[in-house]
C-alpha cells in the first residue's frame, strides 16, 4: 500500500516537472512582441462643428462683444469642419522617433485662426479655409534620460487651457484669456525631459498668427518663446507657464500707402508711435490643472499681456512717445463627470483690460487678418486710453449620449450653456438693440458630430 502510493506521487511530481520544463522552453522560444509599425500608430480623423448664441438683447450690429468663435448673435454658425493628420511620438520611444501633424478647417471660426499669407483672403465669406498645424516632430535620446522633443513648422499656441479646436474645450463659448491671446505660431519649439516631473520649453517664432517671408509676417523681427511644465502628485496636479514675447506691430513696405490707423508715417501706423521692428508685445500665462478625484477637475488660468507701443503721449518737442497698454485676468473652470454622458462644467473670468486696447470686435470678414497686416479695415475698439474691466460667469454642460454604431461616425456630443457678462467700472462696451450696454446676456449651444477614418 505505501509503495504503490509513493510510486503514484513520484509519477505526479514527475509528470510535473516535465511540464514545467514545457512551459519554460515554449516561453523561452515565444518571441516578444514587435513594436507597432510605425504607420500603424497614424490617424486620421476630425469633426463637425456648429452652434448658435442666442443673446436676448438682439444687438442693434449683430455682435457679441467680447466675443471672436461665438461673436454673431441669434444666427446659427458653422464652426469647424476640422480634419487631421497625425503620428504622434511614442511617449516611450527611448531612440530616435520622429512624427509630423497636419491639421485643417473650413468653417466660421478660420477668420480668426488664419497665418499671415496663407489663405487668408482666399473665400470671400464668413466660412473661411485655414490650415491650423503642420509640423514636423523628432525626439532625440540627448540630454536627459528623458531625452529632447523638438516641434518644427506651424503649431498652435501653448499659452493657456483653451484651445482652438471645438471638441477638446468645456465649453462652447470662450473665456477673455483665450479670445484675446495667442492662437498660432511658425518657427521651432523644443521639450526637454529635464526629469518625470519638469519639462523645460525654448523656442523661437516668426511672432502671433504669422507665417514667413514679406506677406506672412507683419514685420522683420522673430519673437521669442519659452515655459516650463511640472507634473505632480502623480499626475493629480499640473502647472504651465509660457510667455511668447516679440515685435507684432505691423509694418507697410509701401511708405506711401494711407493705412490704418489714421495713416501712416513710413509705413508705420501713427498711433503705434514706434518702431514695429523693436516694439514688443508679450503674452504670458499660468495654467494649473488639480484633479482632486476621478471625476472632478479644476483649471486656473491667470494672464497677463503687455504691448509697448501705442498710446502715445506728445512732449514739448512735439515729439510722440508710446504709453504702451497691457491687460490681465483669471478663468478659473471646474468640470464635474456625473457619469460617461455628462459632465457639468462652470467658469467664473476677471479681466481687465486697462487701456481697451487687446479687447475687440471685428464685424467684417477679413478684419482680423487687416488689422495684423496694418491695412484699413472696420474693427470695433473701445475708448483709448481708458479702462474696462470685466466680469463673466458660464455654466454649461458637456453631454454625449448613446449612439448607434455607425461608419466612421463615433457619435454626437451637445453642448449648452447660459452665459452672463459685466463690467465693473461702469463701462458699457455691450451692444443691444437700441445702444451700448454694460451687461450682456446669453444662451448658446452646440453640437459635435466626431469622425475616425483610420
Amino acid at each position: 500500500m505505501k509503495l504503490t502510493l509513493l510510486t503514484g506521487v513520484a509519477a505526479a511530481a514527475l509528470l510535473a516537472n516535465v511540464a514545467y520544463a514545457a512551459d519554460v522552453a515554449s516561453m523561452k522560444a515565444a518571441p516578444a512582441a514587435p513594436p507597432p509599425d510605425w504607420f500603424d500608430t497614424l490617424t486620421i480623423d476630425g469633426f463637425l462643428d456648429g452652434g448658435i448664441v442666442v443673446t436676448p438683447a438682439s444687438p442693434y450690429n449683430g455682435l457679441n462683444w467680447g466675443h471672436l468663435f461665438t461673436d454673431r448673435a441669434n444666427t446659427p454658425i458653422f464652426n469647424q469642419a476640422l480634419f487631421t493628420v497625425q503620428r504622434p511620438l511614442d511617449p516611450k520611444a527611448t531612440g530616435i522617433d520622429y512624427g509630423f501633424k497636419f491639421q485643417t478647417f473650413v468653417g466660421e471660426d478660420a477668420r480668426y485662426s488664419h497665418y499671415l499669407g496663407q489663405f487668408d483672403y482666399l473665400m470671400h465669406d464668413r466660412t473661411q479655409f485655414t490650415i491650423l498645424e503642420a509640423h514636423g516632430l523628432v525626439h532625440l535620446p540627448i540630454l536627459t534620460e528623458g531625452g529632447v522633443d523638438v516641434k518644427f513648422g506651424q503649431f498652435v499656441t501653448y499659452n493657456g487651457f483653451e484651445v482652438i479646436p471645438a471638441k477638446d474645450n468645456l465649453f462652447y463659448t470662450h473665456s477673455y484669456n483665450f479670445n484675446f491671446g495667442p492662437f498660432k505660431h511658425t518657427g521651432v519649439m523644443t521639450v526637454t525631459h529635464a526629469t518625470e516631473w519638469l519639462d523645460i520649453y525654448a523656442g523661437v517664432t516668426s511672432g502671433l498668427n504669422t507665417s514667413l517671408g514679406w506677406a506672412g509676417d507683419n514685420n522683420n523681427s522673430a519673437s521669442a518663446y519659452g515655459g516650463f511644465g511640472l507634473n505632480l502628485l502623480d499626475g493629480e496636479l499640473t502647472i504651465l507657464g509660457f510667455s511668447h514675447s516679440g515685435p507684432e506691430n505691423p509694418r507697410q513696405l509701401d511708405p506711401n500707402y494711407v493705412g490704418w490707423p489714421w495713416g501712416t508715417v513710413g509705413g508705420i501706423p501713427a498711433q503705434c508711435a514706434c518702431n514695429p521692428n523693436n516694439t514688443w508685445r508679450y503674452y504670458n500665462n499660468l495654467t494649473t490643472t488639480w484633479k482632486p478625484t476621478e471625476n472632478l477637475m479644476f483649471v486656473t488660468d491667470i494672464s497677463y499681456m503687455r504691448e509697448d507701443g501705442w498710446n502715445p503721449v506728445t512732449n514739448a518737442a512735439g515729439v510722440s512717445r508710446p504709453q504702451g497698454a497691457d491687460a490681465y485676468g483669471v478663468s478659473q473652470n471646474v468640470s464635474y463627470k456625473v457619469n460617461d454622458a455628462i459632465k457639468i462644467n462652470g467658469r467664473l473670468e476677471y479681466f481687465r483690460d486697462n487701456k481697451n486696447f487687446f479687447v475687440v470686435g471685428y464685424p467684417g470678414y477679413f478684419d482680423t487678418v487687416n488689422v495684423a497686416h496694418g491695412y484699413p479695415n472696420q474693427s470695433i475698439a473701445q475708448p483709448a486710453g481708458q479702462g474696462t474691466s470685466y466680469l463673466a460667469l458660464t455654466l454649461g454642460a458637456t453631454i454625449a449620449p448613446e449612439f448607434p454604431k455607425m461608419p466612421f461616425i463615433n457619435g454626437i456630443i451637445f453642448r449648452p450653456e447660459v452665459r452672463w457678462d459685466t463690467t465693473l467700472n461702469g463701462a458699457a462696451p455691450f451692444f443691444g438693440w437700441n445702444g451700448n450696454k454694460r451687461t450682456q446676456g446669453m444662451i448658446a449651444m452646440d453640437v459635435i458630430v466626431p469622425f475616425t477614418i483610420r
